[in-house]
């Protein structure tokens, strides 16, 4: 069934088209990603298909029976509403009638009278009518995992993690067919990221969305649409396969360019001789030249790969001792008695839930928050760096070239060749007239990238990083990581970008959620698999042993059976039974014996009918000897 039809679809931009002509459609269970560089439109396309935004040419025809749920990149909300009001706002009588039932289960859990009760048992047998249980339990258990438990809180009063998840979870538990999600891993922990993973890869509905996670790209989507150049072209498969294609066209077109290349010299010859052009075949050559002279130059794709000449460290570079940080309105510890030694080019990734304790950590290692206990000690070369997550700029109005400039005129290379500022800037998206704009015209997301290059142009020799990919597109973030590959000093970084945390760290901070911090001698991805696999083992420790008690209690129940019986008393039925047997035992025995004279004769005959009598014989022994063991036991 097709779910979305786009077609000839046309955005203006500041300057220019954002882009144009886009067609293309969603069936359903399709998965499908949006890809391209910061600046080209991805999100506005994404607003454009939603109904945000209106396009300047060109159709979005939704299937009505369909529906869409959107989930933008920064969620909108009234503060006032609770995390309730917000997540069931659709329009769905199925959301509407399970809101309804949320509310009378908070309701009955202060207010037990008849009336509330009477309103439960209406609503109950409503859900029954519509069986509508399955459909609660899969909105329950989405409320769970993504850790919204309290759902009498104001929206006001949640952290910006929070409200993305509370967010997230308003399109997945809305009745519909098709998620239209931009930058939906955004301010999740790599836990919740992974479920979501799982979620979007199994669930039947359509997706498209606009992501920098390349695992989760290469794991939920079978349809890359990249927005280049205006234009909007498909690559089916994921994005492994993407890169895989994108490598085959960038090969062609080098070689198509070298071709050019090779005609024009002859053809600039040609021209620079003034050839008449009265003649229909002279005409359309200097026409074809000219053409060939003023197309589209081929951009290589693989960016730019630098690495810094770096500041030295000391021998002393950073020393952690028995720091504990416990904040009062918890009551719990965040941080304890936690001892570390920073080495040489340590590249260290930290890993935890929302709420464990990561920026906590960085805080205080770069002295913003005192530790409760402990202290730290720095060595004298050690030059920290610490990019957070909401940088604090001290004057708007500079322009962004004479901001990073402060920092640094130039970066000097390993190979002796020295940086300017500007190429610097170009590097991480910031290109042309925007490097004379002030930054108070720089949306919240430049002002961050600016940031961080400014943190870069100063050298220094240990570089703390928390979240710092939420605002840089996948292409922008391959400089980065090459960046950070290259440097020589030490590296602490927070991020929920699994791929981008295995390419830069090593080696792993595991913060436990209990104020314990432990190692982990690998990389993020591998600590993932390692925890699933201690899950699965976890699971099947606790399946053996329900069913060990499973048999110890029917073992148990046996047991008591067997004891009830023993305190009885043989009815006359049964003594009279057990005396029986008593004469019946003894008789079989002694015949028992004779058989046995009997089957040692030399009359085959008369031996053969002996061992048929004693296995018979043998068989009725036992019965009668298992029953007058019951039997005695209640004499």
């Amino acid at each position: 069934m097709n779910i979305l039809s786009i077609s000839n679809l046309k955005r203006i931009g500041r300057e220019k088209p954002l882009f144009e002509n886009v067609t293309f459609g969603l069936n359903e269970g399709d998965k499908a990603a949006l890809i391209g560089r910061n600046g080209t439109g991805k999100s506005t396309l994404l607003n454009t298909i939603a109904g945000v935004l209106v396009p300047d040419e060109g159709s979005v025809v939704m299937n009505k029976e369909a529906g869409v749920s959107f989930l933008p990149q920064n969620p909108i909300f009234n503060k006032d509403d609770t995390i309730r009001e917000h997540i069931f706002k659709s329009d769905s009588p199925k959301l509407n009638l399970i809101r309804e039932y949320e509310e009378i289960c908070s309701r009955l859990e202060k207010d037990n009278s008849e009336s509330v009760q009477k309103q439960f048992n209406s609503i109950n047998e409503q859900m029954n009518q519509k069986d509508l249980w399955n459909y609660e339990a899969q909105v329950s258990s989405i409320l769970t995992t993504l850790g919204i438990n309290d759902l009498n809180k104001k929206m006001g009063e949640l952290s910006g993690g929070m409200i993305k998840k509370v967010a997230l979870a308003q399109v997945l538990v809305e009745d519909t067919k098709l998620l239209l999600l931009d930058e939906p891993t955004n301010h999740l922990d790599i836990t919740t990221i992974h479920w979501l993973q799982e979620y979007l890869a199994q669930t039947k509905r359509s997706v498209l969305m606009v992501t920098h996670d390349r695992y989760f790209l290469d794991a939920v989507c079978n349809n890359i649409y990249e927005l280049n150049r205006n234009r909007v072209k498909l690559y089916t498969g994921n994005y492994s396969t993407y890169l895989e294609k994108k490598q085959t066209e960038a090969e062609i077109e080098a070689n198509t360019e070298r071709r050019i290349e090779s005609v024009l010299r002859f053809e600039r010859d040609w021209l620079m001789r003034g050839p008449c052009a009265r003649g229909t075949k002279a005409k359309a050559r200097i026409q074809r030249d000219e053409a060939l002279i003023n197309r589209e130059k081929f951009h290589d794709p693989k960016g730019f790969t630098f690495e810094v000449a770096g500041r030295r460290l000391g021998g002393k570079i950073l020393e952690l001792h028995n720091i504990s940080k416990t904040f009062d309105n918890a009551g719990r510890p965040i941080i304890r008695d936690f001892n570390y030694t920073f080495s040489k080019g340590e590249k260290i990734g930290i890993f935890g839930d929302n709420g464990s304790g990561k920026s906590t950590l960085l805080n205080i290692i770069t002295g913003t928050l005192p530790p409760d206990s402990g202290y730290i000690e720095k060595g004298e070369n050690t030059a920290i760096a610490y990019y957070q997550q909401n940088p604090v700029f001290k004057d708007l109005s500079i322009t962004v070239l004479d901001y990073v400039k402060e920092a640094a005129e130039v970066m000097k290379m390993n190979d002796g060749t020295e940086l300017s500022a500007a190429l610097f800037l170009e590097q991480f998206g910031f290109e042309g007239k925007i490097q004379h704009s002030m930054l108070s015209t720089l949306s919240g997301g430049e002002r961050k990238r600016l940031f961080l290059v400014r943190l870069l142009l100063s050298n220094p020799n240990f570089l703390i990083l928390d979240e710092p990919t939420n605002d840089f597109d996948i292409f922008t973030m391959n400089i980065l990581e090459q960046f950070l590959m290259g440097f020589k000093g030490c590296l602490l970084i927070v991020s929920h970008d699994r791929y981008f945390m295995d390419k830069v760290a090593d080696t792993m901070f595991i913060l436990e959620g209990d104020g314990n911090i432990s190692g982990f001698a690998g990389k993020c991805s591998e600590y993932i698999e390692f925890r699933e696999e201690r899950k699965r083992q976890e699971m099947l420790e606790q399946k053996k042993a329900a069913s060990a008690k499973a048999e110890t209690e029917k073992l148990q129940e046996k047991q008591a059976v067997q004891n009830s019986a023993s305190k009885r008393k043989m009815s006359f039925k049964e003594q009279k039974e057990f005396s029986e047997l008593e004469e019946r035992i003894a008789v079989l025995e002694d015949s028992l014996k004779e058989y046995e004279k009997d089957m040692s004769s030399t009359d085959y005959e008369k031996s053969k009918a002996a061992g048929d009598k004693y296995a018979a014989a043998q068989t009725e022994l036992e019965t009668a000897y298992a029953r007058w063991e019951e039997l005695a036991a209640l004499a």
